[in-house]
Order: structure tokens, then sequence, then C-alpha cells
């Protein structure tokens, strides 16, 4: 399918989301469309298909124009859109869930179950899946449940296929199959717009890119005549000096120990010790271990043995509370489910661990929480109209600063974050890492749990690399390399 989107108006209210935007994505293509987090790609892509309408601009499909006035429009023009959210029920079947609300019948009205079954297989063969339409979606990996979504994609016989954030959950496994199917299905006629900040995976997977700023067009490159930095320059409207701020901070005492820290199932023999003023990564390979750690330290998980000393004293954290009581920060790698509540405003998610702090006589002090909010939205360069907005609105870059605020206003010892960046474009990483710098600067002890072998490499002191549930190797920065660092997270090393 070839797809022009050219200048596209939307706005809502008197805000204007995009502005003469447009995309150009070519037959058999795989189109990256790029941008900070608010700069239109969703909006943009949810006019393509229907669910909202466009103020002024023109849809051009095949050479002819259309107008997409709701979702099963876009459905009969054989477009799809998979959402990062993958939109599948855990508790029913893989071909249950590919033909929910498009039920097949047979002559008595029934639901032919036998007919869905072979055309599931048929389309999870295409993809290469070998695997029974019976099965639950709870029961295959988040790669899977990626390519169930293709599948069901496929009975649309869907000629555009929108990916947002496809890997942000994957295994490099899982990521290493989902690009195969993609560029098999791109031999036989598909193209796709292909929404990412994974930058790696844009230069590895497309061919071209369009990238749109302020809901503006901004311009579009064949992967083959641009650079990484080119790219970053022409989404963030300026050149980035440095994607990993550098810090000289020198790291101080030991604050946290950790001994033999083992959980059944989870992890084995963890030990590792933290300083101040220290950032100390974690990396490894999805399923080896490294989250189910950091909930051990933080007391949501109770381990089976093992000794955490704070300070040389032996502490013993059953709970969050008592962790957030020792001083310790949790940005969780989920913050959507476990990290913000989305329909409380930002104010109220930022001061929601610190709420005794904020009483006066028995009552909140209103005044006290917006003086601390107001200051920390500034600080964090939150982009908002309004500290009173939901959170469920903003930005994924911003929703992660909010998160990130909330714990900084309990003034923590010792902050563990868990994939910080994922989901947050270019921009809003550097001003995280400049966060993680200024922390360090002030003695806070961070750990940095990362899937980005670049940004562990880029923004820590020391990596500790997990393998099967067990710490294999912790390197200094200047002995740390991708090579060394994916030979332990693989199984190798000695």
């Amino acid at each position: 399918m070839e797809l022009i989107m050219k200048n596209i108006n939307k706005s809502f209210g008197d805000v204007k989301v995009l502005e003469n935007a447009g995309i150009h994505v070519k037959d058999k293509q795989i189109h990256a469309l790029m941008g900070e987090n608010g700069a239109g790609k969703s909006t943009m892509m949810k006019i393509l298909t229907g669910v909202y309408t466009k103020d002024s601009g023109e849809i051009i499909i095949n050479g002819k124009t259309e107008d997409i006035y709701n979702i099963k429009k876009s459905e009969n023009l054989k477009i799809a859109f998979i959402h990062q959210e993958l939109n599948v029920l855990r508790e029913m079947s893989i071909v249950d869930n590919m033909f929910l609300g498009k039920e097949l019948k047979n002559k008595f009205g029934l639901i032919d179950k036998k007919r869905m079954l072979k055309i599931a297989k048929e389309k999870l063969n295409i993809l290469g899946l070998d695997i029974n339409p019976n099965t639950l979606i709870k029961d295959i990996s988040v790669g899977y449940r990626q390519l169930v979504e293709i599948a069901k994609a496929l009975l649309l016989d869907a000629e555009l296929i929108i990916m947002d954030e496809p890997t942000a959950a994957l295994t490099d496994k899982e990521i290493e199959l989902l690009f195969r199917v993609m560029r098999e299905l791109k031999e036989k006629g598909v193209s796709f717009i292909y929404i990412s900040h994974r930058m790696e995976e844009i230069f590895e997977l497309c061919d071209e890119i369009t990238v749109l700023r302020d809901g503006k067009y901004v311009g579009c490159e064949k992967i083959s005549d641009t650079s990484f930095d080119e790219i970053v320059s022409m989404m963030v409207g300026y050149d980035m000096d440095d994607r990993f701020p550098k810090s000289n901070t020198t790291p101080g005492e030991v604050v946290l120990s950790v001994k033999e820290l083992e959980k059944h199932g989870k992890f084995e023999g963890i030990n590792f010790d933290l300083r101040s003023g220290e950032v100390l990564g974690f990396s490894g390979l999805m399923g080896s271990g490294r989250t189910d750690v950091m909930h051990a330290i933080f007391g949501s998980t109770k381990c089976d043995s093992g000794e955490i000393y704070l300070n040389n004293k032996k502490v013993n954290i059953d709970s969050p509370l008592i962790a957030k009581k020792l001083g310790f920060g949790f940005i969780t790698e989920d913050r959507k489910n476990e990290g913000l509540i989305l329909d409380f405003d930002i104010n109220n998610n930022m001061v929601l661990p610190s709420l005794k702090d904020f009483k006066k006589n028995g009552l909140m002090d209103d005044f006290k929480i917006s003086e601390t909010t107001d200051k920390f939205i500034k600080k964090l360069k939150v982009r908002t109209s309004s500290p009173k907005v939901e959170v469920g609105n903003l930005s994924g870059g911003n929703q992660q600063k909010v998160v990130i605020a909330k714990w900084l206003i309990t003034k923590p010892r010792i902050l563990i974050l868990d994939e910080p960046t994922r989901g947050v474009d270019v921009g809003a990483k550097k001003e995280i890492y400049e966060i993680i710098n200024e922390l360090k600067k002030e003695g806070v002890a961070i750990i940095v749990v990362s899937s980005e072998l670049p940004e562990v490499l880029g923004i820590c002191d020391r990596i500790a690399v997990m393998h099967e549930k067990k710490l294999k190797k912790i390197f200094d920065i200047e002995h740390a390399t991708q090579e060394k660092i994916m030979e332990y997270a693989t199984g190798g090393g000695k």
C-alpha cells in the first residue's frame, strides 16, 4: 500500500496539535515515524485509523483520496494499528482473541469454531508460529502476543500495519523474530509505519524516516542517507552535543551492601555494594532476574535468605513502607500500572508517597503541595499547561518525570530506577540522564536497571551483569564493552 498524508491539521479547542503534518509511505516499505513525545505522532495515526477526524488536509491511499471517518472505514481500507499496550485478553485463547468481535458463523447462526481454528492456524503459520490456536494468551510470551496481534491484522488482509513501540517489552530473541516476520510480510506486499524511540532499531529495520516536531512535518530521510545525529537534531530542533552527559562525581563510602540474597525460582547468590554518588547499572537479558532483585531490596518481594546492610548496619526490609522510611525510592519499569494513578492530577501523583509531610494541623497544606510540585515541574521540565492536568493526558516522557519527581520529593538516599527511559523520546532521555547526574552530585546512591546497553555504558560507573537468576560479573566502566556485557549476559565469560 502507498499512503500519502499531507497538510493534516488538527486542534482540540484552542490547542493546535497538528499543523500541516504529513507522511509518505511507499508500497512494500517499513517507514519510521519519529518525534519527541507530544510531537503529534499518535494524533496523526489516530486520524489515519478513524479514531479522530482531521480538521483539514488530505489522505491518499493507492492514488485515491479517502475520507476516514471511523475505525471501520480504516479497517475496510486494510489499515491495522497494533498499539504499545497490546489489545489482548489474557484469559482467552489465541483464536478467540484473533476473532473477537468478528466471530464466524455457520448456516445455523452458531459460531463456527472449526473454521476459525483453521484460519487462525493458517495466519499463524504465515508468521512461522507453530502454536496451537487454543493456547491461552496468558500462557505465551509477550513477543508471541505481539505476533498474535499481527496475525489478527492479517485477518483483515491488512496492507498497512502501524506498530507503536512494539519492542518495548520484548527480549532480544523476540525482537529478532518480530523483525524477521516484518521483513517477510514486506516482501509479500505489506507496508509498515514503525513508531519507536529506539534509534538503533530504526536504523536496522526501516527504509525511510519521517520526523515530526511540535505537530509539524520536519522532513523525510532515507536510512542510507542520514545518521543518528541528524535525526536527533531534526527531532529536537538543535544539535545534541552529547547523547550521555558526563559526570565527574567521585563515588563516596559504601551505603548499601547486599549479601547472598536469594528467592527460590527468582534469583540466588546476589552480592554487591553500592556507594554514595554512584550509579550502578544492572544489565542482562529479560528473565535474568534483574527486576526481581530490585523488588526484593525494596521489600515488595520477600526473600528466602540473605542479608541487606545500610551504612554497615543490618536491616530487615519486609515492606516498601519500611524501605521508604530507610531512605529508598523505587521507580518501577511499569509506570502506568505501578508508578502512577493516571486519572489523578500531577499534584496528587507527585505527593502521594509523602502525604504526611504535607499535613498541617491534621489537614493537607494545599499551599505547600502547590509550592513543592511547581518547584519540581520547573526543575524536571515537565511539559504541562497546569499541575491540575491528569497524568494520563501527559506524554510518556512527562509521565516518567512525574514518577521521578514523586520519589525525589521523599529525598531518597538510595534510588532504584528500573528501565527509566523506556518509551521516552531522545530529548527527554537526556533530561533524565542530567537529573541522574545531579542526584549523584548530591550523594544519592543510584541503581539503574536497563535493557539498553548504550544507556548503561553511557551513564553508569559500574555495571552488574545477570544471567539466569545469578549475578555473574560486575564491571568497572573503563573495562566494560557491549561485547563483554553480552558475553556474560548469555552465559559466557569466566
